[in-house]
Order: structure tokens, then sequence, then C-alpha cells
């Protein structure tokens, strides 16, 4: 009786990747379709986009999240309406929220270094750390001091505003954890490791 094989992840390769940088993107832009408010006071909107930052990172890595939401906010600067409330163009990276939007990028790739790490397999806990640390703890760290130059405001003042967001970030880092299990649970392999990639590319 035939033994059934294990389907082994796809391979590796500059169109998939490019394929799905630009799905993240996408996926990004259409998490900004949800309404931003702002809390009492608040220079900032909260919106929901800072969730597609950690599926990016969660999902792909930290390299092809990272430049997922590079894309994302290429797309911003040329002019299209794809930040929450339909902003757009170079006048939303001279905002309160420009630290945010730097911030983005970097924390992607945080929370993907950080479940890449975890091994082959993608443990909650651990993923629910990686979006926390890349998704909330990085970003904030830009997020900040931007408000805090931009709007010409007391970093413990800043600090003290970006307070507002934390339940909701919490929250989504959570449900990012929760569908990044699942999408690995059916796509396994998104994550390629290091190894493997030097394998499929080696001509031997």
């Amino acid at each position: 009786m035939p033994v059934a094989q294990q389907s082994s992840p796809p391979p590796a390769s500059p169109a998939r990747d490019l394929a799905l940088v630009a799905i993240f993107a996408g996926i990004i832009a259409v998490l900004g379709l949800l309404p931003a408010f702002y809390s009492f006071g608040g220079l900032v909107p909260i919106t929901a986009q800072s969730m597609g930052v950690m599926l990016a990172g969660g999902i792909l890595g930290g390299r092809r999240g990272a430049l997922a939401v590079i894309l994302f906010l290429a797309l911003v600067a040329v002019g299209l309406p794809l930040l929450s409330g339909g902003r757009g163009g170079l006048g939303a990276f001279f905002g309160p929220s420009v630290g945010y939007l730097i911030g983005f990028p970097f924390g992607a790739f945080v929370t993907g270094v950080v479940t890449h790490r975890g091994g082959p397999s993608y443990r909650l806990l651990r993923g629910l750390a990686a979006n926390i640390a890349g998704g909330v703890v990085v970003i904030y760290a830009f997020g900040i001091p931007g408000a805090a130059l931009v709007a010409d405001i007391s970093l413990p003042a800043a600090a003290l505003g970006a307070l507002a967001f934390v339940p909701g970030d919490l929250a989504k880092a959570l449900l990012a954890a929760l569908v990044a299990r699942g999408v690995h649970r059916s796509y396994p392999g998104l994550i390629v490791s290091r190894s493997r990639r030097a394998e499929e590319s080696s001509p031997v």
C-alpha cells in the first residue's frame, strides 16, 4: 500500500516573493477602508492598518514583510489615498503621524524576524510576542518622537497621548497572531529558512 508523502512547501522564487509583497501591500491598503477615529485630544488617528503591518511581518517574514509595507508607503507617497480616511500624498508624511508611518516597515521587519526565529511551525504565544514587539513597541518608538516633534509637544505628552492606542493595538496583535497561525497551517513554508534559500539558489 503506497504511503502518502507529505507535501513540501512551495519553492521560493523572486516572482512569488513579488506577488506576496504586492498582496500584503494591498491588504494594508484595504484595512485603511475601515474608519479611523481620534481619541480625545489625539493628534494621530487610531486605524486598523498597524494590524496589516503585523500580518505582513508575521506571515511573510522580516524582509518581505518590510518590503510590502515600503511598497504601500510608496503608493501613498505618489498620491494614492490609501491611508485610513482617504489620506495620501507627501503631505501625509509631514503630519503628526509621520513617525508611525516611518516605523511601519521597521515594525514589520522586527515582527517577521522574531516570528522566523521561532522555528518552522508558528506558535501563537511567540507570534503574539512578535506582534507586540514589532507592531507596537517598535512603531511607538518611532511614532511618539515623531508626534512630539511635529506637534511641538514634549515626549511625555506625546507618550501620554499614545496610551489611547495601547488597548486596541494589543487586541490587533492577538487577532493578527490568530490569523497568521491559520495562514501558516494552511500554507506551510511561507517563511523560508536561510538554509533552504541557500539550497534553492545553489547551482549544484
